[in-house]
């Protein structure tokens, strides 16, 4: 089986190339990434050394030739949270709406068998009536929403027109340590203020609803999309588990529980953050018992506290620091390395495209 990944080199793609690597041992993989993260290495190990071909490319600028072959797409690229949204709004839409759809129209013109797209909760936007089920009614309320509902409208249009077999994964907060880890994730954040400095803030007044996802978890789905039943060409579905639904000042006391000394403050004079639901993911549970998460709170923040207390993790001020995504496009922007669509403008990183594609030996 040949997968074609993009977006392997961000914070999700090492937990998904780790896991489909142990569970499809015989597949091949493909990276595709146009390396914007690519130094952001909180692990020694690379994390394409399990990948077969790492092909450095725009995810905007793919073509025909590069699904030659391919079985199936997991395709994980995208801008990846609100405040990037806000800042690259047009970038997220181009990104994460128009290029998705054309990279899966490139993907069923070649006979790709299976897309699976990385959505997102995040289009539930603010709902009170109960846990949001993938009948109800959606309610973006941020570009970063609004570009994945825009991608799953696209991404259902084109399985009614093609065989292509196409999973909408709409994942819970991610959260858990990475090879290429974020902390402009809320429980990523909170372990690392922990570290750092010793205490917990909240910024808002700690009501909003969350659901989260560990990682590993994520790989967990994706490998499940990956061989689902092919009774229905297009399927949404919510993913994570009922346990896994919190609120945000609960996560904030899970930390302090596991790090003994650690203070919390909640400002319990915040505007209402309108970004607050619970999910109801029964249809996961029954169409993926087998893939269910197995990732408990405790053990997430654990693994967060450890992966970062081993890579030497120390800084008070890592909210500036390329650990927060918004900040590497911000600098790169400004150094003359990106243009204002996040493009790369460092002419002496562009080869022919002949050069673009590096086969990895992977070791026996």
């Amino acid at each position: 089986m040949n997968i074609m990944i993009t977006g392997n080199m961000g914070y999700v793609g090492p937990a998904v190339v780790s896991h489909i690597r142990q569970q499809l041992d015989d597949c091949t993989i493909i990276g595709v990434d146009t390396g914007l993260f690519g130094h952001c290495l909180t692990e020694p190990c690379l994390p394409e050394h399990l990948v077969d071909v790492q092909i450095f490319s725009d995810v905007r600028d793919l073509t025909p030739d590069l699904f030659s072959g391919i079985d199936a797409v997991i395709h994980l690229a995208a801008i990846s949270n609100d405040p990037m949204g806000v800042r690259f709004e047009k970038v997220t839409d181009e990104i994460n709406h128009r290029a998705t759809l054309r990279t899966a129209e490139l993907a069923a013109e070649s006979g790709v068998g299976r897309f699976v797209f990385a959505s997102s909760c995040s289009m539930y936007g603010y709902a009170e009536a109960g846990a949001r089920r993938e009948t109800d009614p959606l309610n973006p309320l941020t570009a970063y929403a609004r570009s994945k509902v825009a991608a799953e409208a696209g991404l259902r249009d084109i399985s009614t027109r093609t065989n292509m077999i196409i999973t909408a994964l709409r994942f819970s907060t991610a959260c858990g340590f990475s090879g290429r880890m974020r902390l402009d994730l809320v429980l990523n954040d909170f372990v690392a203020s922990a570290l750092s400095t010793g205490r917990v803030s909240v910024l808002s007044d700690g009501s909003p609803w969350r659901p989260l996802i560990h990682v590993r978890d994520m790989a967990r789905a994706i490998e499940w999309a990956l061989q689902r039943a092919e009774h229905d060409g297009f399927l949404a579905i919510n993913v994570g588990c009922e346990e896994w639904n919190y609120q945000v000042r609960e996560l904030a006391e899970a930390v302090k529980a596991a790090m003994p000394g650690v203070d919390v403050d909640i400002n319990a004079n915040a505007p209402p953050d309108k970004r607050s639901y619970r999910v109801n993911f029964d249809l996961f549970r029954s169409l993926a018992p087998d893939h269910q998460p197995r990732m408990t709170l405790p053990a997430a923040v654990a693994d967060i506290h450890d992966g970062l207390m081993v890579s030497g993790f120390k800084d008070a001020n890592y909210r500036s620091s390329d650990l927060v995504r918004l900040n590497v496009l911000t600098r790169g922007i400004e150094s003359g390395l990106l243009d204002d669509d996040v493009r790369w403008l460092d002419r002496r990183s562009v080869l022919p495209r002949d050069q673009l594609s590096l086969p990895l030996r992977r070791e026996a």
